[in-house]
């Protein structure tokens, strides 16, 4: 089983939103040498618990730190830009570390309306136009001429070169899986941001409406699970208390940095937030290695899918690379 990394450069209390980028260049090299296959990061705009708004600029920054691991985006949100410079973005990308560049992409906006519009003014429309952006941005990738009669049919997107881009459609319900299918890409479902509601339906569409591709044959799928190692069981109880408080302020529309520990301890909960917390911590992953590995291996078992994309979130990070270093244990990555 392949396992991978996603960091969303998570802010949290007490640190500038800055230093949550910088972590991410630590960790990078820390999953490399674990022996993670890919590192994702992530895009967001307007967030106030997210620093990774640039997606493409931090993965230059990676690729300079690191010789082996994949690196990729998750995602680029395509509504909010011109195919042409996405595929010029990533194939600079892929100048610098050939072989080794993943794009994933999403049409969620990642941020407000008002955010989106920032963005790009057409964007109530844009969404609408994301199966022909991908038609594009797969040819201007692969250095291919777009269909014909189209009006940039003759515009080659640089810098040209032997290796292209691997490009993986990203999504939390079955448009995303339909889409892929489609293309004949492949295909991430959030499991992080739903808990799981509509996974198997959607990775089910995805095989049963899979269209082979020259570079992709067959399906190939992945999930990203929010998932928790520690030492004891104390310790991943007592790191998880700030997921567990972050999710509820997202229930109520709350973005805030990500709590300590201690903070998420000394807050007050109602009997509401207590009762949506243990439903939170009963579909959860999170524990010690020897619990926590073989329910993430049935669950893509159960899933059938090739590959798990873990994101870890702590106020602190080196428990989130000790959480990292455990998992990369426990399933014997090299």
């Amino acid at each position: 089983m392949l396992l991978s990394v996603l960091d969303q450069s998570t802010v949290v209390t007490g640190r500038a939103p800055d230093a949550s980028i910088r972590e991410s260049l630590a960790l990078v090299r820390h999953a490399e040498a674990l022996g993670y296959h890919r590192y994702w990061v992530a895009e967001h705009h307007n967030a106030p618990s997210i620093a990774g708004s640039a997606p493409e600029v931090l993965m230059a920054a990676l690729a300079a730190t690191t010789t082996r691991i994949r690196l990729g985006s998750a995602g680029v949100m395509l509504p909010h830009y011109a195919a042409l410079k996405v595929a010029e973005q990533f194939r600079v990308l892929e100048a610098i570390a050939p072989g080794r560049i993943d794009l994933g992409l999403g049409r969620a906006p990642g941020s407000d309306r008002l955010t989106a519009h920032a963005l790009n003014p057409n964007a109530a429309t844009a969404a609408d136009q994301f199966p022909a952006q991908i038609r594009d941005l797969l040819a201007w990738l692969a250095g291919e001429k777009l269909v014909e009669g189209h009006p940039f049919r003759d515009i080659i997107a640089q810098p040209a070169g032997p290796t292209v881009p691997e490009m993986w459609m990203l999504g939390s319900s079955d448009y995303g899986a339909q889409v892929a299918a489609h293309f004949g890409l492949p295909f991430c479902f959030a499991h992080f941001i739903s808990d799981g509601h509509g996974c198997a339906e959607a990775l089910s569409l995805y095989r049963d409406l899979y269209r082979p591709s020259a570079r992709h044959p067959r399906p190939y799928s992945s999930v990203c699970v929010w998932a928790l190692a520690a030492d004891s069981a104390a310790e991943a109880d007592r790191l998880f208390a700030s997921r567990a408080l972050a999710r509820l302020w997202r229930e109520r529309g709350q973005f805030s940095p990500l709590p300590s520990p201690e903070e998420a301890a000394a807050h007050l909960y109602s009997e509401a937030d207590r009762a949506f917390l243990e439903r939170l911590r009963a579909r959860s992953f999170f524990g010690t290695p020897d619990t926590l590995a073989p329910r993430l291996r049935e669950l893509a078992a159960t899933l059938g899918v090739d590959e798990l994309v873990i994101l870890t979130a702590t106020h602190d990070p080196e428990p989130r690379r000790r959480s990292y270093t455990l998992l990369a244990e426990a399933f014997g990555l090299k």
